[in-house]
């Protein structure tokens, strides 16, 4: 057996113990917090280890995570209706005023490259990754909060069709690069592809929760519509993690997920995907 087939073994097996331990674990409310809060902090811990190996770079690489997940788990409290006040962000803003004032007692040769690489890891992964307990807890005009967990899954459901969809697609017709400065691998057939089958998928699990109770009140245009989005911006979410490690000069973010690279790698369009699905489904209230 060549290694190009054991790969291809392991990254199989890999996937599908990855999905299914998602899907399993979107299933209860607290399951998926403690899912989420742990990839939030592996994925902030892996960024960090990545930006620290730059020079003149010194992320506090154990602050910057305990920051991230008590972010994550701040959002959750307050959303799932667990947590009744916003003070409990409040430790999270001490912490991140501690990692500003602690570049005065340090010696490092630039504090503003520490506090731009700091914030980001907070910008880019746990701000983006918290925002899952939006979709997952709805509450309804009477104030009561719900746990919902089709919204969120599917997010994932269609960021997997799409990269099916790409991969089989680029494979058969590609011919024209999407985006060859920073992907060369993918192209605009794959993408279009994968884009039409998630539309697919979309139009059929809205009309399969319209048979029913419609928990999540969407329309099947509407669910096509959330398709979409999740299309474009876990798109550019890949596209922008490419551009990182271009920019860091790596292949893989890590290789913490045998076959499948590190956390980055698994969840970069993710963090595009999952932040934009929540400015979709707030603007439809707005109409």
């Amino acid at each position: 057996m060549n290694d190009k087939v054991k790969n291809l073994i392991v990254r199989t097996i890999t996937g599908i113990l990855f999905v299914a331990i998602m899907v399993v674990c979107f299933l209860r409310p607290l399951a998926m917090i403690f899912l989420f809060a742990l990839i939030t902090g592996m994925t902030i811990w892996e960024y960090c280890g990545l930006v620290n190996d730059l020079r003149n770079v010194t992320v506090n690489r154990f602050i910057a995570t305990v920051a991230g997940v008590y972010f994550f788990l701040a959002v959750a409290g307050v959303n799932s209706g667990y947590v009744q006040t916003n003070g409990v962000f409040v430790p999270y803003l001490l912490t991140i005023i501690y990692l500003f004032i602690s570049e005065l007692y340090v010696k490092t040769e630039n504090a503003i490259n520490d506090w731009a690489y700091a914030m980001l890891s907070q910008l880019y992964i746990a701000l983006p990754l918290s925002m899952i307990n939006v979709l997952a807890f709805r509450t309804a005009p009477d104030g009561a909060i719900s746990f919902y967990y089709l919204l969120p899954l599917c997010i994932f459901i269609f960021l997997w069709t799409n990269d099916t969809g790409a991969y089989c697609c680029g494979s058969l017709f590609g011919k024209h690069k999407l985006f060859p400065r920073i992907s060369p691998g993918k192209s605009w057939e794959g993408s279009i592809g994968g884009g039409v089958l998630v539309l697919i998928v979309a139009a059929s699990i809205g009309w399969f929760e319209n048979q029913g109770a419609n928990l999540s009140g969407l329309t099947i245009a509407q669910w096509v519509g959330l398709g979409l989005v999740v299309v474009f911006f876990g798109t550019w979410g890949d596209l922008v993690e490419s551009l990182f490690k271009r920019t860091l000069g790596v292949k893989d973010s890590g290789n913490v997920l045998p076959g499948h690279g590190g956390m980055l790698d698994r969840f970069d369009s993710s963090l595009m995907a999952i932040p934009a699905a929540v400015v979709y489904l707030y603007t439809l209230t707005l109409f």
